[in-house]
């Protein structure tokens, strides 16, 4: 038997959903490790997690873009003992631009991390994960489930997010395995400002807070949910793929996307 502690690893978590979420498993009693690349803002909170009565989070600075960020994560958690059997991917980001005209290695990136760090950090533990039959929650998009002009290789990498987690659910289902995407729409947090994104680009409908995403997160993970979107006209928007005919999808995408772009 394994002598490590087991705990459970939030990415992306200094700030927004993340943040959430670490506050939300820790309120569960869960031990907690959390990484990010702003290491203050993970100290911060880890010392207000340990302020409201639950054990402190451990801390690690590291760039999951980098292509030795997971790994010098994963050197970290051996050093000091820590075993995942609970694994949270929430790190990522967006950009807002024709893809033509952005930076390619800046779109590059947001796969490494999405995409690649992700897959990494989602496999890379399935042995102790099988044996604590804990569990991988996804943090993924209502993105995920729409093409879009404007923002394309970010709602492409929520796609493969989704589909990823979907398969890997049905895949451990049987292992006792919780495997879960949890797809929010647009949220008010820093990602917005990162990804160039301007107030009132989405529609109000839509929006949540990372509170309301985290804990609908949590609940359905712990429930062995497939997926989790939260709010009612966000669930609407994922069926609209399957109701209408794709090439309408697109056409309403790319005008959505035109109208922005005359608006400045």
């Amino acid at each position: 038997m394994s002598s490590e502690q087991p705990i459970c690893l939030i990415t992306g978590a200094s700030a927004g959903i993340g943040a959430a979420l670490a506050r939300e498993f820790a309120r569960h009693g869960h031990a907690l490790v959390l990484t990010a690349r702003r290491e203050a803002e993970l100290d911060a909170l880890a010392d207000e997690i340990a302020a409201g009565g639950q054990a402190r989070p451990h801390v690690f600075a590291a760039d999951l873009a980098t292509r030795d960020g997971v790994e010098r994560l994963a050197e970290g958690l051996r050093e000091r003992g820590l075993e995942p059997v609970y694994v949270v991917n929430n790190a990522g980001f967006g950009l807002l631009g024709a893809a033509a005209r952005l930076k390619r290695d800046n779109q590059l990136a947001m796969i490494d991390l999405n995409m690649r760090a992700l897959t990494d950090l989602t496999l890379r533990w399935l042995p102790s994960i099988r044996h604590h039959r804990g569990g991988i929650l996804n943090v993924a998009s209502v993105a995920g489930f729409l093409p879009a002009p404007g923002m394309a290789v970010y709602h492409a990498t929520k796609a493969y997010v989704v589909s990823l987690s979907e398969a890997l659910h049905a895949e451990l289902k049987a292992d006792g395995v919780h495997v879960c995407a949890l797809c929010p729409g647009p949220v008010p947090t820093g990602f917005n400002a990162r990804a160039g994104i301007p107030a009132g680009y989405f529609p109000g409908l839509l929006g949540g807070t990372a509170e309301r995403v985290a804990r609908e997160g949590y609940a359905g993970f712990m429930r062995g949910r497939r997926l989790v979107v939260p709010g009612a006209p966000n669930r609407a928007l994922t069926l609209l793929p399957r109701l209408v005919p794709r090439p309408l999808v697109l056409a309403y995408m790319s005008w959505r996307w035109d109208r922005a772009r005359r608006r400045g």
